[in-house]
């Protein structure tokens, strides 16, 4: 009985490992046309999307398309994705710096799954802690299950005191979630991969940096995200 308990253990292992593999594999241009599409998904999903007074108000947002989670006991979790925040004067949207999440859980469960996951920096403190090397949600941070649907605004005074809102997309299914717990950082080798040389992510995020054309299609889908339903 232990034998075959150790076995399932270390297939389960396995798993989790190849599937985390897989994700560092991805190029830096399949992972900017998937958060596109994530984020063109969660705004369009009619009466329980994300909020659009909510993304109108977000100083940064980021996107964490198809965040693995994986395990047999003890689960583990990992994305990559990108933050982008408002240029000066509020108009457009900088060029995307890459970003790495990562956290782990403790729970009996068993399998994997696929979240995209979108957080909404909504003030100040929020940014300074994107801009930082590292920060812990609910730790360093403090961040809310964000609200869905159009007409929230009875429900957000609370929310709103959170530096940043999360929400996530599993199988067609949309909502806020918590996170509290996943550590996020800046994705050095994302990053070099799409300028061609070293950045950190408060001079791309800060600075006047040229969006890619590779992170063309992520761009549009702000800028329509920023505009819809107006």
């Amino acid at each position: 009985m232990r034998r075959t308990f150790v076995a399932i253990l270390a297939v389960a292992g396995s798993m989790s490992a190849l599937a985390f593999a897989e994700d560092r594999e991805a190029k830096v241009e399949d992972r900017l046309d998937a958060s596109a599409d994530a984020l063109t998904d969660m705004m369009r999903a009619a009466d329980k999307g994300i909020p659009q007074d909510l993304i109108d108000k977000a100083r940064c947002v980021v996107v964490i398309p198809g965040m693995k989670k994986a395990g047999f006991i003890f689960a583990a979790k990992y994305g990559r994705g990108f933050a982008t925040c408002r240029r000066h004067g509020g108009v457009g949207w900088s060029a995307p710096a890459a970003m790495r999440v990562e956290g782990g859980s403790v729970g009996f469960q068993i399998g994997g799954s696929e979240t995209d996951i979108v957080l909404l920096v909504m003030n100040d403190g929020g940014m300074h802690h994107l801009l930082s090397d590292k920060f812990t949600l609910g730790g360093e941070a403090t961040a809310a299950a964000g609200p869905v649907g159009r007409d929230v605004a009875a429900e957000t005074d609370a929310e709103m005191h959170a530096e940043m809102l999360s929400y996530s997309r599993s199988r067609g299914l949309f909502a806020g979630i918590s996170l509290e717990g996943a550590t996020l950082r800046p994705d050095g080798e994302s990053n070099r991969e799409l300028y061609g040389h070293d950045s950190t992510n408060r001079e791309i995020l800060t600075g006047d940096f040229k969006t890619p054309a590779s992170a063309g299609r992520f761009e549009r889908a702000l800028n329509r995200s920023s505009a819809e339903r107006k």
